[in-house]
Formats: structure tokens, C-alpha cells, sequence
């Protein structure tokens, strides 16, 4: 039995669709988070079952000593039941990614949000200028770092506003730091592609966020966006700003709405 905690929305009175969809967060944050998780899909639960997870170490799920995307794949394939669309966002979406490796028979489509797949496109020059900074830095956190510091200087240093340190969101971040370094994550995107997964990626188009986050950031993941789409023969949707689930719910909610229903034989 998987060992996470699930967030079950279903506001349908009876009606609307049979297939779940299972939602994977980010960094600092988990499953119904309005901050930086899914709580601006919660209307999407008019039409069917959300499950929104806690990734091990957040939110409601145990502690763990290091967070692993590959052990994150396998509580993922535990949640999909008989079969589910899955969203990942960020990290999220690196998990997801694994899950749809593992299991795309169980996959009815998957939907990333601007993922931090960049192992999957080191042909980008953005991309591999960053692999290539962070590849040569050691994956630990200083000593001195509490997560209080940590939280505040990851978010001003890119001009970002920092969120308010509650102790939920500060073991949410503990646990994001010591997570194991997503550029050691292996994708065989092959499986997927050959499974024939239906594949969406969102992704902002940055104009409006801090520059330095942009840079830093921002423009690797629109590679990594592209690169996927090219890879998975996916439909792209870019969407003003940069954390467009949090920043743009409806719009977010009208695509997944719509991608969902496009899925040929899945309710």
C-alpha cells in the first residue's frame, strides 16, 4: 500500500467522469497548496475525482531521511489504480514522467507543467549551459543553512516575494532540500512515446517574471517544454506569466478540461 498521503476531491453529485486525475507538486510546497500546489484546480472536481498527493516529506505524508524522484515514481504508480490521467509540476513532473515510464498502460494522458526534465533535453544550449553549472556543484546544503534562510534567500535571489515561513511550508522546504538532484534522473522517454500517451505540456512564457529568475530558470524550462513536445509528439500550450496553474487557474483548468475530454475512449 503506498505510503503517502492523497487529497480526494469529487464534487460531482453523481455525475461527470469516470477517470481520476492524480496531481504531483513541486519543491516547497504539496498536493493543495494555494501557494505553489493545485488548489486553483479544486473546480476541476466538479467534473471528476482529483487526487492530489503529498510527495514523501510534505504536506501529509511521513518524513523521509532524502527525497528521491525514483521512490516518488513508485508511490505515483500505487495511486494510479486501474488507470488515471497525471499532471506533475515541476519535480512533479519529473516524477510523473518516471510513473509514465514504469506503468503507461495505466496512464490515460499526462500533463506537464513546465517540468524539471533536463536530462531529457542537454541538447539545448540554456539547458546544458545549466546542467553543466549545477553538475559541478556539490548537492548538499550548507551546515549552517536552517530552512527559514534557506526559503527566503531561494526566493529573493531571483526577485521572487517570500512566503510566509508557517511550519508547514518550512518542513515543505526541509524536505526540498535534501531532495536528490534532479539532473541524476534517467527519463526513457521511448516508453512513452511508444505506448502512444497522450502527452500535454504547459508552459509560461516568462516575460513578466523577475529577470533573474527568468534567466536562471525560466528560459531552460521553455527549452525543456519544447524539447518534450518535440520528443513526445505533445501538444504545447504557453500561457502568460510563469507559474501558470497558480497565476492562471481557469485558463489551466479550461486546457486540462479540454485535453481530458480529447482523449479518444477515456471519460
Amino acid at each position: 500500500m503506498t505510503a503517502v498521503h492523497v487529497t480526494v476531491w469529487d464534487d460531482r453529485n453523481g455525475g461527470g467522469a469516470d477517470t481520476p486525475a492524480l496531481f504531483v507538486h513541486n519543491i516547497f510546497t504539496w498536493g493543495d497548496d494555494p501557494e505553489y500546489g493545485f488548489a486553483g484546480q479544486r473546480p476541476l472536481a466538479a467534473d471528476r475525482r482529483l487526487l492530489l498527493m503529498d510527495r514523501r516529506g510534505y504536506g501529509d505524508s511521513p518524513d523521509t531521511a532524502r527525497s528521491d524522484f525514483e521512490v516518488d515514481a513508485e508511490d505515483v504508480v500505487g495511486l494510479l489504480g486501474t488507470g488515471a490521467h497525471l499532471v506533475g509540476h515541476g519535480n512533479g513532473g519529473v516524477v510523473a514522467l518516471l510513473a509514465a515510464t514504469r506503468r503507461p498502460d495505466l496512464v490515460r494522458s499526462l500533463t506537464l507543467i513546465q517540468p524539471s526534465a533536463f536530462t531529457t533535453a542537454t541538447d539545448r544550449p540554456l539547458v546544458a549551459a545549466l546542467l553543466a553549472r549545477v553538475r559541478g556543484l556539490t548537492p548538499t546544503v550548507a551546515d549552517d543553512a536552517t530552512p527559514e534562510r534557506f526559503l527566503r534567500e531561494s526566493t529573493k535571489s531571483v526577485g521572487l516575494p517570500v512566503p510566509e515561513p508557517t511550519p508547514r511550508r518550512l518542513r515543505a522546504v526541509s524536505t526540498s532540500m535534501r531532495e536528490r538532484p534532479i539532473w541524476e534522473a534517467e527519463i526513457p522517454l521511448a516508453a512513452i512515446r511508444g505506448a502512444g500517451v497522450p502527452v500535454l505540456v504547459v508552459c509560461g512564457t516568462w516575460e513578466d517574471a523577475p529577470a533573474a529568475y527568468r534567466e536562471h530558470v525560466g528560459l531552460p524550462l521553455i527549452e525543456v517544454a519544447e524539447s518534450l513536445t518535440d520528443s513526445l509528439g505533445a501538444r504545447l500550450v504557453r500561457m502568460p506569466g510563469y507559474y501558470p496553474h497558480t497565476q492562471r487557474p481557469a485558463d489551466v483548468n479550461a486546457v486540462l478540461r479540454e485535453f481530458w475530454g480529447s482523449v479518444t475512449g477515456v471519460s
